[in-house]
């Protein structure tokens, strides 16, 4: 809660250099601010709000607008609250998407009566406001207080019911926070000091305003206080007395009331010093709570930011990164992160992959605190804190008019598109309308894949010559391995991908393609044989080396294969043999990732076939628009394969491993991949059921 003190200010002439009592960093101390709008100097209030959001909470008394679209304006720019006409109020409660607690009912003073019949009136139908803020103006402080709120039988007003009056004096003011503590003043800036005024001045020392109605001690009189920082979190207790709320003001520093020494700067010796935000109360205005930006090494005595022990979470990661950022020790991680912007990027596009990957409870709280590392350090960099990301959350929260919220579409997973002109193939991938041999669909998956291609489309090699003028960072950059994760976080991801395609077949496959591959508009995860000739259109060229690595490959491994079974009699009687027989079912996995691998899938396929393998089932992840690169249909044809299972990672190996509805159980599963396939394989290997 504030210091039941709403100060009213002027934005044009508090922000000149000759302002009249407070400034609005002074004004900031009390939490909260009003001002007074209207169509004439909306706009600059408007602009006053946005650059002040972040220092204070800013009312606006809106009686005097009359565009509606000019209200919501206020409030979607950031106003606290909003003081408004029973007119006002009617239309505004009606909105779904303003809060109640935003709007504050102004009652006219001027002529009680008049306004007391129309506060009766609405009152009767929406019982639900005579408990919500109300705001009493015109008149001298509670001189009619009293009488309208027995007649509305509203008196005393409830304890969380704030309302809040217009004063023009101290005495005035004092009367009315004794009367009713849980009230708030409206007050001028130009009428509050936080020095003695002098004799001819007509100041109020703002001191005596934030301590009326509030409750000391009784055996010290003094003020129990509780000192916390920019997010609240609880630095230590302390005493408070009037003398030293009136110098913490003055200073805006951490001022106390030390029960043995007296008047207690804090810092003054140890050189942790505090910068004032605001002073407050509890509901109870009974204990104040002080507002701080603490410096050095904590609030502690004993070295620690607080007398609690040390911060944890969020707050203490700020703090370390802070440290770091300062003074790191040789060879901190953090350290290397602050100096390399381009690797904190790459991280946390990297993390946030892995939190969207994320299944389990414990996995999706590991990514997302790697996430927030990673995060934190990026802001700390640029001098963000997690206040200025707070201070944005809640603005945000206080808009009334929001977008829609759609994703960019670079990170939205294409809808599969229905044309009737386009029939879709019995294998479940699009009918390709043209039948013109185009080399492009051989270019890497990603743009921005190393794998760099021509103006044709076709794959070609990154050169790199150690002999040109690269820098280290470039060389380093293209040797560099890709990131891995630790084997327990691989099985961890893996598991229930396998358990989710054991259990759901081919609706679970199709998921994970769609997720993964991008490829939605597929409606099967297999292409089954014989394989249509429009899915293997290639150049002659790229058709006859295809062709002659199949032939040596065929002519290398069939010699291989035994033309007759090695028997030995060993003694008398018993014979040994050794003889071989094909894998009756075999699945081969070829990589998909930056670039085709046709030579995996001959290496894997062409041996199959000389072994006499009956059944065999190529798997690779399809490209986004669903279809597999041709060269890899056209190897599947010339080896005799099946199907090919149109699927990538740890779901293919289980689709293979295990069975679906349309994709055949193999009895062993072949070719390299990435650690997510490799912890496939092992684990299906290792279970006796697949």
């Amino acid at each position: 809660m504030g210091a039941g003190l709403l100060v009213s200010v002027d934005p044009e002439a508090i922000s000149g250099s000759n302002t009249q009592g407070l400034t609005l960093d002074q004004v900031a101390y009390f939490g909260k601010c009003l001002v007074e709008i209207t169509p004439e100097n909306l706009e600059p209030n408007l602009a006053f709000l946005r650059q002040n959001f972040s220092k204070l909470a800013i009312y606006f008394d809106v009686r005097k607008l009359k565009s509606w679209d000019s209200v919501i304006d206020v409030l979607n720019n950031g106003a606290s609250k909003i003081f408004v006409t029973f007119e006002q109020l009617k239309v505004l409660s009606q909105e779904q998407t303003i809060s109640p607690d935003r709007l504050i009912l102004t009652i006219s003073l001027v002529n009680p009566q008049t306004d007391l019949t129309k506060l009766k009136a609405f009152l009767e139908g929406n019982p639900k406001w005579k408990t919500t803020e109300w705001a009493f103006d015109g008149g001298k402080g509670n001189e009619h207080l009293d009488e309208v709120l027995k007649d509305v039988g509203n008196y005393p007003p409830s304890q969380d019911q704030t309302i809040y009056v217009r004063v023009t004096s101290e005495s005035e003011g004092t009367s009315v926070l004794h009367e009713y503590p849980g009230n708030a003043l409206i007050i001028s800036s130009k009428a509050l000091t936080f020095t003695p005024p002098k004799e001819d001045e007509k100041l109020i020392p703002a001191v005596e305003l934030v301590l009326a109605g509030a409750t000391p001690d009784r055996k010290t009189g003094l003020y129990a206080t509780v000192v916390v920082d920019e997010r609240d979190v609880a630095l230590g207790l302390v005493w408070s007395s009037k003398e030293s709320i009136a110098e913490a003001l003055k200073t805006g520093t951490g001022v106390y009331q030390s029960r043995k020494r007296g008047l207690w700067h804090k810092g003054a010796s140890s050189g942790d010093t505090q910068e004032l935000i605001s002073i407050g109360f509890d509901c109870d205005k009974d204990c104040l709570i002080f507002r701080v930006h603490q410096k050095g090494r904590g609030f502690c005595h004993l070295g620690t930011m607080s007398c609690w022990g040390r911060t944890s979470g969020l707050s203490r990661l700020q703090r370390t990164l802070q440290e770091r950022k300062v003074d790191a020790p040789a060879g901190s991680y953090t350290a290397r992160l602050f100096n390399d912007p381009k690797l904190v990027n790459a991280k946390i596009k990297e993390e946030a992959d892995e939190l969207c990957e994320a299944v389990t409870k414990e996995e999706i709280a590991s990514e997302a605190a790697d996430l927030l590392y990673f995060a934190l350090t990026r802001c700390i960099a640029a001098d963000v804190t997690l206040e200025d990301i707070e201070r944005n959350l809640d603005l945000k929260n206080l808009k009334v008019k929001r977008r829609k919220g759609d994703a960019k579409p670079q990170y939205v997973e294409e809808k599969p598109v229905q044309d009737e002109s386009k029939q879709a193939t019995s294998n479940g991938i699009a009918g390709q309308q043209d039948e013109e041999v185009k080399e492009a669909v051989s270019i890497p998956k990603q743009p921005s894949d190393p794998a760099g291609k021509t103006e044709s489309g076709r794959i070609q090699l990154k050169r790199y010559s150690t002999s040109q003028a690269f820098s280290d960072d470039v060389l380093k950059s293209a040797l560099q391995r890709p990131s891995q994760k630790s084997n327990e976080k691989i099985m961890s991801l893996v598991h229930p991908i396998i358990a989710d395609v054991r259990s759901n077949g081919d609706a679970a496959v199709l998921k994970y393609t769609h997720k993964f591959e991008k490829a939605t508009s597929l409606k099967s995860p297999v292409l089954k044989a014989p394989f249509p000739d429009s899915l293997m259109q290639l150049p002659e060229e790229t058709i006859k080396a295809i062709n002659t690595s199949y032939d040596n490959i065929l002519k290398f491994h069939s010699a291989q294969k035994p033309t007759s079974d090695l028997v030995v009699e060993t003694m008398p009687g018993v014979t040994c043999s050794r003889f071989s027989r094909p894998i009756e079912k075999v699945g081969l996995y070829i990589p998909g990732g930056t670039a085709v691998l046709p030579s995996t899938a001959l290496m894997l396929g062409v041996p199959a076939m000389a072994a006499g393998c009956k059944n065999i089932v190529l798997a690779s992840p399809p490209r986004s628009d669903g279809t597999i690169t041709p060269e890899i249909v056209y190897i599947a044809h010339k080896v005799g394969a099946e199907a090919i299972v149109l699927a990538g990672g740890a779901q293919a190996v289980a689709a293979m491993a295990y069975g679906t509805q349309s994709i055949t159980k193999v009895d062993k599963i072949l070719g390299p991949g990435n650690q997510f396939v490799t912890a496939a394989k092992m684990i299906v290997s290792n279970d006796t059921s697949a």
